[in-house]
C-alpha cells in the first residue's frame, strides 16, 4: 500500500500552465500591451493596421526617418556591401562604413573616440559591465532607461539607486561608499519625464569622488546643444572642456532617424570597452548601408538649425494650447523644454481610455503605464518632432479638449 500523501494539484501543474492567468492578470490591471503594424504616410502620419493615424508616438524628432538622403545613402552602400556584416567587428564585421562612421561620430561629439554598437539598448546593457564588476558600485537615478538599469545588474556591482535628479542624495552614497571603482550612470534626457539631468554638477561629484560619469543623452542627441550635439556640448563639456571622467552614449534610432548606438569618450575608455563589451565582441556588426545612412543622418543634423526651430515652435504651441485645456482638471503636463511633452492622467484605465478616444479621432498618443513608469502616474507621452505642422499641434489640442475631464478628482501622483 502506497502510504505517501497525494500531491496537491497545484504541485502537478507546470508554470507553463499559469502563463494563461498571469495574462489574464496583466488584462484586468490593464497592462496588456499591444503591437501594431504601421507604415509611412508622410510628416507625422501612418497607416495603423489599416487605418490612417496622426502620431505623437515616435522618437524621429527631426523626421529624418523618411530622408531622401538617408535612403539613397543606405541604397548606395547595399549596392557597395550587400546587406549583412557577415561577422562580429572584431572578426570581419567593421566595415569602412562603420570605421568611418566612428570618426564621424567622434568629431560630431567633439570627443576622442567612438564605438559604433547595432542597438543602443546593447550599448548600455553591454558597457556598464565591462566597466564595473563584484566589488564595485554603480550609482543610478531612479528614473534611468532600462538599458542603464539591466547594464547595472548584468555588472554584479552594489546597485546604489537615488531619487531622481537629487544630488544631495547622490552626494551622500558617493561619500559612504568604499568602492574603488565607482560609476555614475543617468538619462541626460529622460525618456518619460523630458527633463534634462544636470550634466555639471554630476561630472564635479564625479571628479570630487573619483567615479566615472556615464550619460545616455538619446534623446537629447541631435536636438540639444549647438548643431544638435547633446548635452555635454550644450553644457560647455565637449571639445576641450571634455573630462576624461565622462562618457557620453546616444542612440541613432532617434533623431538621427536610423538604427543601433554609440558611445563616445576618451581613447583609453573606447579601448577598454572595445575590447571587453560583450554585447560588441559577440554580435554581429551593424551593417554597412545604416552606417552610410547615419553619416548622411549626422550630416542632416549637423545642418539642421532650421528643424530644430520648427520642434520648438512645436513644443510651444502644445504647451500653450494645454495650458488652457488642462485648467481645472486633474491631468498635468510635464515641465519638459523638449520634444518629450508628458501628459500626467494617474491612473491606467482612465489613461488607456484617452489613448483610445484619440484613436477613434484618428491620433495616435501612447498610454504609458507602469512598470515603466511609478504606479499612480500613468500618462500620455506626447512625442514630438519637425515633421508635426501648427495643424496636426491644433488637432491634438482640440481633442484633448474633447476628452478632458471637468473636475480635480483622482488626481494624479507628483513627478518624481
Amino acid at each position: 500500500m502506497n502510504s505517501r500523501s497525494p500531491i496537491p494539484e497545484q504541485a502537478r501543474r507546470s508554470w507553463l500552465d499559469e502563463l494563461p492567468e498571469r495574462i489574464a492578470a496583466l488584462d484586468a490591471a490593464h497592462l496588456r500591451r499591444q503591437r501594431r503594424a504601421v507604415r509611412p504616410l508622410g510628416g507625422a502620419h501612418l497607416d495603423v493596421d489599416g487605418q490612417p493615424m496622426l502620431a505623437f508616438c515616435s522618437n524621429d524628432y527631426l523626421g529624418l526617418a523618411g530622408h531622401t538622403a538617408l535612403a539613397l545613402a543606405a541604397c548606395d552602400a547595399v549596392r557597395e556591401y550587400g546587406v549583412g556584416s557577415g561577422a562580429s567587428p572584431l572578426v570581419s564585421g567593421h566595415s569602412a562604413a562603420n570605421a568611418a562612421l566612428e570618426a564621424d561620430l567622434a568629431h560630431f561629439t567633439q570627443l576622442p573616440r567612438a564605438l559604433y554598437f547595432y542597438s543602443g539598448y546593447a550599448t548600455n546593457a553591454g558597457i556598464v559591465p565591462a566597466l564595473i564588476g563584484a566589488g564595485d558600485a554603480v550609482f543610478s537615478d531612479a528614473l534611468n532607461h532600462a538599458c542603464l538599469i539591466d547594464g547595472a545588474r548584468l555588472s554584479r556591482a552594489d546597485v546604489h539607486r537615488f531619487a531622481h535628479a537629487d544630488l544631495a542624495a547622490l552626494e551622500g552614497l558617493l561619500a559612504a561608499s568604499t568602492a574603488r571603482r565607482k560609476l555614475v550612470v543617468t538619462d541626460a534626457v529622460f525618456s518619460m519625464d523630458g527633463d534634462v539631468a544636470d550634466v555639471a554638477a554630476l561630472l564635479a561629484l564625479c571628479e570630487r569622488f573619483d567615479a566615472l560619469l556615464l550619460l545616455d543623452d538619446s534623446h537629447g542627441f541631435g536636438i540639444l546643444g549647438p548643431q544638435g550635439r547633446g548635452v555635454l556640448a550644450e553644457a560647455g563639456l565637449a571639445g576641450r572642456q571634455a573630462s576624461p571622467r565622462v562618457l557620453y552614449m546616444a542612440s541613432l534610432g532617434k533623431a538621427a532617424g536610423g538604427a543601433g548606438g554609440f558611445v563616445a569618450g576618451s581613447e583609453v575608455l573606447i579601448e577598454w570597452l572595445l575590447q571587453k563589451t560583450r554585447s560588441y565582441i559577440f554580435a554581429t556588426a551593424a551593417p554597412a548601408l545604416l552606417a552610410r545612412a547615419m553619416q548622411a543622418g549626422l550630416d542632416q543634423i549637423e545642418r539642421g538649425g532650421a528643424l530644430r526651430a520648427r520642434l520648438q515652435e512645436r513644443i510651444a504651441q502644445l504647451q500653450e494650447g494645454l495650458a488652457r485645456v488642462l485648467r481645472g482638471t486633474h491631468w498635468r503636463l510635464g515641465a519638459s523644454r523638449t520634444a518629450i511633452q508628458p501628459l500626467l492622467i494617474g491612473a491606467n484605465a482612465e489613461a488607456l481610455a484617452v489613448m483610445e478616444g484619440l484613436r477613434e479621432r484618428g491620433i495616435w498618443v501612447p498610454a504609458i503605464r507602469p512598470p515603466t513608469v511609478p504606479e499612480g502616474t500613468a500618462r500620455l507621452r506626447i512625442a514630438l518632432s519637425a515633421a508635426h505642422t501648427p495643424a496636426d499641434i491644433d488637432r491634438l489640442i482640440g481633442a484633448l479638449a474633447e476628452l478632458a475631464p471637468a473636475t480635480h478628482t483622482h488626481a494624479p501622483k507628483a513627478f518624481a
